[in-house]
């Protein structure tokens, strides 16, 4: 992929998206927390391993995604979720 040549438009796309991701993250995560009281079992084991993935990527703390990952409990995401809107955790 490295080596296809975009266009201007393209690249302003790509680079947006870039200097957005954090945002873009922390809404999935917020996003996640709902669907996961609405998800079967099955589903929610997906998604759980998507929320550790973009904890990290937000630089939450290693301690505290154990802790979620540990109880796999929505209610204790969403308080990340809320200390991550309110620049909290940095």
């Amino acid at each position: 992929m490295a080596d296809k040549e975009y266009s201007k438009y393209q690249q302003k796309i790509i680079k947006n998206y870039y200097d957005n991701r954090e945002q873009i993250d922390a809404q999935r995560l917020a996003e996640l927390v709902t669907s996961l009281y609405l998800a079967s079992e099955k589903k929610a084991v997906r998604m759980w391993e998507s929320v550790g993935e973009l904890m990290k990527r937000l630089n939450v703390p290693e301690s505290r995604i154990e802790h979620v990952m540990k109880q796999k409990d929505p209610v204790i995401l969403a308080s990340v979720v809320e200390d991550l809107n309110n620049g909290n955790i940095k």
